[in-house]
């Protein structure tokens, strides 16, 4: 390595064994899949980095609360010790829990939209909150800034909101037509991109100025923070949890997958400021779709985990590290001229994967294409973030085409080491050297929602945009 990197702020105390496969048996076994590599058995995969969600590593801490969980169906004490702890990072009045985030849009949405021709409007939204936006009779619009989509550019915040479309938008829907404004942190489709303070502030003085509720999807929230420490002028001198606590102040909801920076397997958030008629909405609801408001689809030990794991989370050597295996893949690419989305995110690299197979048109998935070539060169698990993951339009049922057709290499979090990584670079580095004879892909089977985790392709034979 010629940079420094942060060493791992931990000791190693268990260890899980991973199998490789032959080229031969990945070929069959990536076919048997429908050359999807969600259907790929997790056995089957040599180094998994299809997403961050859920997939790594508790700590002792964690596991010894565990132990003391207390599983009552009513009023757990694990409950309240959760409670506690959302309430201390967000300042919030409310909190339910769900079993993960889309337990919790599942939950929240439908109560913000009030009559048909509604609309949420994000700086951009992930797939299941998309999905939810549409399931409650809404309709999805998308507001990042222009920077976003150069991704050599070296822009601190390439996940803010556009500022002046944003009011425009709110202008020519009509506000009373906005359901909400979702403020995605970090920005995942955006390649894994955070939002200033700046930015979450404006967007809160157009939120308050036009009378629209504003939420923040914070899955990756303590990564955010980190970023606004270390690029925003004036946060420096504070701590994550500081800066969180100022972040959280700015919106009226909060929703949280609480497996990404809740450091747990399974958990969601849902937390509310203030708003108990909300409140008390929600809380009706959770009951039949994901549990009792005291446990909300989560074991008293999946609390406990999650209690601890969050303030885990907020600890300044432990994103360090976190930032740095992210930052040592990108910059082992970027140095081979693998183009990705730079400067390089929080929780994954982005290969750009269009201007890697720009032979191959977006309805035929060309980050799906290379997902595929780098499973079969190494047995390396990755994901399309693209028009596969965008889907259709809900209206006209064209498909719709992303502005970057990303391949995520999404990093668990105290999973892998640097030398796992090193050898993703290099596989990830043999791919894009026959990236010329990567073919697309087209359905056999495509799933009417969320597509890209149940439908099944083959390759195509002939390749034109």
């Amino acid at each position: 390595m010629n940079k420094k990197y942060t060493a791992e702020p931990y000791r190693i105390k268990m260890v899980e064994p991973i199998f490789e496969t032959t080229k031969e048996e990945r070929i069959e076994l990536l076919k048997n899949a429908g050359y999807n590599p969600f259907s790929l058995a997790s056995k089957n995969v040599y180094i998994d980095l299809l997403t961050d969600s859920g997939t790594g590593s508790m700590s002792q801490e964690q596991w010894g609360h565990m132990m003391t969980a207390d599983e009552a169906y009513a009023g757990s004490k694990s409950f309240y010790k959760l409670e506690g702890v959302v309430k201390n990072i967000t300042g919030y009045k409310y909190f339910i829990p769900a079993h993960q985030g889309r337990g919790a849009e599942q939950i929240v949405l439908p109560q913000l939209v009030t009559k048909k021709g509604m609309y949420f409007i994000s700086n951009i939204h992930f797939d299941t909150t998309r999905a939810h936006v549409e399931l409650a009779g809404a309709r999805a619009i998308d507001c990042v800034i222009d920077e976003c989509f150069n991704i050599e550019l070296d822009h601190p915040f390439k996940g803010n909101f556009d500022l002046v479309r944003l009011e425009e938008l709110i202008l020519e829907k009509g506000s009373e037509n906005i359901g909400g404004i979702i403020m995605t942190i970090t920005n995942n489709s955006a390649g894994g991109q955070p939002v200033s303070f700046a930015n979450m502030k404006a967007v809160k003085e157009i939120s308050h100025k036009y009378g629209i509720t504003l939420l923040i999807d914070g899955a990756r929230y303590a990564e955010n923070a980190f970023f606004i420490k270390e690029r925003e002028e004036g946060f420096k001198d504070l701590s994550i949890l500081e800066i969180s606590r100022k972040t959280f102040d700015l919106a009226d909801i909060f929703l949280m997958s609480a497996k990404k920076d809740g450091l747990v397997n399974m958990g969601g958030i849902i937390a509310i400021k203030d708003d108990e008629l909300l409140y008390k909405k929600c809380q009706t609801y959770i009951v039949p779709y994901e549990g009792f408001p005291t446990y909300g689809g989560l074991s008293g030990r999946d609390m406990e985990a999650l209690a601890q794991g969050l303030m885990e989370a907020l600890d300044m050597r432990y994103l360090r590290h976190r930032v740095d295996q992210i930052r040592f893949l990108g910059d082992m690419l970027k140095e081979a001229g693998v183009p990705i989305q730079y400067p390089i995110g929080g929780h994954a690299v982005f290969v750009d994967c269009g201007k890697m197979a720009p032979h191959i048109a977006y309805d035929q998935f060309p980050a799906l294409s290379v997902v595929n070539e780098l499973y079969l060169e190494a047995g390396i698990r990755g994901v399309e973030i693209g028009s596969l993951l965008l889907g259709r339009d809900p209206d006209t049922h064209k498909n719709l085409k992303s502005p970057i057709e990303f391949m995520r290499l999404t990093i668990p979090r105290r999973l892998y080491t640097y030398s796992h990584l090193e050898i993703v670079g290099q596989a990830v580095i043999e791919v894009y050297k026959r990236r010329n004879e990567l073919k697309g892909y087209v359905f056999e089977y495509e799933s009417p929602m969320l597509r890209h985790f149940t439908s099944t392709f083959k390759p195509n034979i002939k390749e034109t945009k």
